[in-house]
């Protein structure tokens, strides 16, 4: 056992619930605090000189911290692109002189950019690559982090990209949820059609990924320039038949992809911009977890995801960053987050919750997410007396300890 305090505030989030608009009246808030931890999970929460009472009896080690903290649960990062090559700042300053998206692709950007740069490096490359951006988030504070594939596009160069996710979570203290998005767009050197191309991989790839214990999550872009929802609902079926968990890149551009998240009861169904009062409907009435990724609105420009609606409809709202190459490469997890909470006037409970315990639903996690006993010992400490001023600051200030499973990173 070693105990961590005394902690001016720690708020558990642990009467929190998962779905439903929230109050800060709401946060439960612990005050002169101390956190025991054992193997990796928490032991107790309470109040310091209780349990340091405790952990002198039993001489275990304690870590007693100088000045004011406020302990939170590590952040979750339930979408994220963090696994691929090169760079499309070519393609941001384009956007940003009024080119538009068929414009960038035929000047040679877009995803298909991203793919022919990421091919181009080899396994142990992708995965130093994905090494050095984890360690930024967990840096930051982000203690798991969701990687998708999606830039190979091909049996291969998915594999390769899985792989490397693989090889890189066994590299990092935070931990790396893999994701397969083949489904990402058909890939450019595939001849057949958008069916084929979806068959081709959940006939091919699928039983690999369950053989190598890849990733158990399976995504794809639902959109016009990718796939209708028509053509993603067989491709999904035979990913539920081989017991995968379902995501979906859903209502971006244009609307259906929340509806085929929905039906095929998805864990999260993220982005949702273009949501309008039905597909908002839809999702407050179900258990997926609707997934705002404002760093992809600052990055396109775009509207962001109508969180305060879907709240208040009784919905569950998670943030991610969306890091990626194209339309988010800032990936600071939470500034896009204090930056969504002024546009759609989200409470901090309800940002905190987003960022936590609502982001591990997306991903099926009932390990993490909040300061309770038994789960793991992943939280932050931010060098202020008052948890107020972390969105205050709007990102500036970071937490200045970030322990996972029980070490200080």
């Amino acid at each position: 056992m070693k105990l961590i305090g005394p902690i001016t505030q720690l708020l558990t989030l642990d009467s929190l619930p998962k779905k439903g608009a929230l109050r800060d009246e709401h946060l439960e808030i612990l005050t002169n605090a101390g956190i025991a931890i054992e193997d990796g999970k928490i032991l107790e929460i309470g109040d310091y000189a209780d349990l340091l009472e405790k952990a002198e009896k039993l001489n275990a080690k304690v870590i007693q911290l100088e000045g004011d903290f406020v302990a939170l649960p590590g952040w979750i990062d339930c979408h994220t692109h963090i696994c691929f090559g090169g760079s499309r700042a070519k393609d941001f300053t384009m956007r940003n002189a009024g080119k538009s998206y068929l414009e960038i692709a035929e000047a040679g950007g877009g995803i298909w950019d991203t793919v022919t740069q990421t091919r181009k490096l080899n396994q142990d490359e992708l995965a130093e690559r994905t090494i050095s951006h984890a360690a930024r988030h967990l840096n930051e504070g982000v203690t798991t982090i969701e990687v998708k594939s999606g830039y190979g596009l091909t049996v291969e160069e998915e594999l390769k990209m899985l792989r490397a996710i693989q090889q890189a979570n066994s590299n990092t203290h935070a931990d790396l949820i893999p994701t397969c998005l083949a489904a990402h767009m058909k890939s450019r050197d595939f001849d057949g059609t958008n069916q084929e191309y979806l068959d081709s991989i959940a006939t091919e790839l699928f039983p690999i990924l369950k053989s190598e214990n890849l990733s158990n999550r399976i995504d794809s872009f639902i959109e016009k320039s990718a796939f209708s929802p028509v053509e993603i609902e067989s491709y999904y079926q035979k990913a539920k038949e081989l017991g995968f968990d379902l995501t979906a890149h859903a209502d971006q551009f244009t609307t259906g992809g929340s509806e085929v998240a929905v039906r095929m009861n998805a864990k999260s169904a993220d982005h949702l911009e273009a949501s309008t009062e039905i597909e908002i409907a839809l999702l407050a009435k179900s258990d997926t977890v609707a997934v705002a990724l404002p760093g992809a609105s600052l990055g396109l420009g775009c509207a962001f995801t109508p969180g305060r609606k879907i709240l208040d409809q009784g919905g569950s709202l998670a943030i991610a960053s969306d890091w990626n190459p194209g339309s988010a490469p800032m990936g600071d997890l939470l500034t896009q987050a204090s930056i969504l909470a002024t546009f759609e006037k989200l409470s901090t409970a309800e940002v905190f919750s987003a960022l936590t315990f609502r982001a591990a639903a997306a991903l099926d996690l009932d390990d993490r997410g909040k300061l309770k006993e038994g789960l793991l010992a992943d939280f932050n400490l931010f060098p202020t007396s008052d948890y107020r001023e972390i969105l205050y600051q709007q990102g500036k200030l970071k937490p200045e300890q970030v322990w996972k499973n029980g070490i200080k990173t």
